[in-house]
């Protein structure tokens, strides 16, 4: 027997951020210390990262609870010994900047998937990378910080960016055209990282040293 209800009462906790667990993975396995990582989304996707940065030597706890990524710092990654797999994760697949040599490709879905918005303005500071399409050979080798006007409003391939201008010599500039989302300076400022904002231009200066901090991911109707 079913009856009338008058009134439900409680509360729900919907799925965790994509953009902000990705970035929380990536950033915290370039940061001094451990990162403590609540309310992770653990999609596909996110999971991706994961396994490539462990493949990158980041050592990474997952419990029912919390993500915990051991941090080696801003040049702690090391070379992977076997190529890259980033599943169907477009970000993960974007946002990749070391100097050693590196292989990347994903499922079918991402080998279709241009990645030119990504590589043109990364070989631009001097980034050696072959393909454009996945799979994508990755050449490490030293870069410079550019000017570089954006050309649609894209918070991967901005993030893209910043993270090559963290070990870029010399200061990149990028213009937005619109304001896209900017979870990556606010993260990385938070760590410690050089970035100065000002309306829709953004300025990051190579930096040294980023440290770990406890992230709580927010949850996002879009996965819910």
């Amino acid at each position: 027997e079913i009856k009338k209800m008058r009134s439900a009462n409680g509360e729900i906790t919907v799925p965790g951020d994509k953009s902000i667990s990705h970035r929380a993975v990536m950033f915290g396995a370039i940061a001094d210390g451990v990162t403590h990582i609540t309310g992770f989304l653990k999609g596909a996707d996110c999971l991706s990262t994961i396994d490539c940065f462990r493949k990158m030597g980041i050592e990474i706890d997952v419990t029912e609870d919390m993500i915990t990524v051991h941090g080696k710092g801003i040049n702690g990654l090391s070379k992977p010994s076997e190529m890259l797999y980033t599943g169907n994760s477009g970000t993960t697949t974007r946002l990749c900047a070391q100097p050693f040599d590196t292989d990347i490709t994903g499922d079918s879905s991402i080998c279709r998937r241009p990645m030119g918005r990504v590589t043109k303005p990364l070989s631009l500071m001097g980034a050696n990378i072959e393909n454009e399409y996945c799979p994508l050979h990755i050449h490490g080798k030293e870069i410079t910080g550019i000017d570089y006007k954006m050309t649609v409003a894209s918070a991967q391939v901005k993030t893209a960016l910043i993270l090559a201008a963290l070990y870029a010599n010399g200061d990149t500039v990028i213009h937005e055209t619109e304001k896209s989302r900017d979870h990556t300076e606010l993260m990385l400022s938070a760590m410690g990282a050089n970035i100065k904002v000002d309306g829709l231009d953004i300025t990051v200066s190579k930096t040294d040293k980023l440290t770990a901090q406890d992230i709580d991911v927010p949850g996002d109707i879009s996965s819910a």
